[in-house]
């Protein structure tokens, strides 16, 4: 998991966080391959786009639909979780994804998606 969290750790530094000053890299493993994001806040705050979702987006631009684990970094005192919104895309694409958080001071907490997001809802209730 050391490359995933490398990347998150890189990818946090292009974060784009001017009105919350909270940067966060986000790095996905899916098909064999790591896909990072950041977070991208707008002055619009409803348009900001969280670093979870903008590796998840990345993944499946390449074509990668099965996210295996998922690696969040930020700077904060303990490690951050996913969002809700977060937790939810990442059930689409991660139903039984690892999730790992980390400080860039080195702490880590590590669950499964169902762990993070119970009796979740997903493409299966829709049929």
């Amino acid at each position: 998991m050391e490359p995933l969290i490398d990347a998150a750790t890189e990818a946090r530094e292009r974060a784009y966080a001017p009105y919350s000053h909270f940067a966060v890299g986000a790095a996905v493993l899916a098909g064999g391959r790591i896909f990072a994001g950041c977070n991208v806040e707008n002055a619009s705050y409803g348009l900001t786009m969280c670093a979870e979702r903008s590796a998840i987006f990345a993944a499946v631009a390449a074509g990668e639909q099965r996210i295996d684990a998922i690696a969040i970094v930020t700077a904060a005192d303990s490690p951050t979780p996913p969002c809700g919104a977060c937790r939810q895309v990442l059930r689409e694409f991660g139903p039984h994804a690892t999730v790992i958080s980390a400080t860039t001071a080195g702490q880590r907490t590590q669950h499964t998606l169902p762990q993070l997001l119970p009796d979740s809802f997903g493409p299966d209730n829709l049929t």
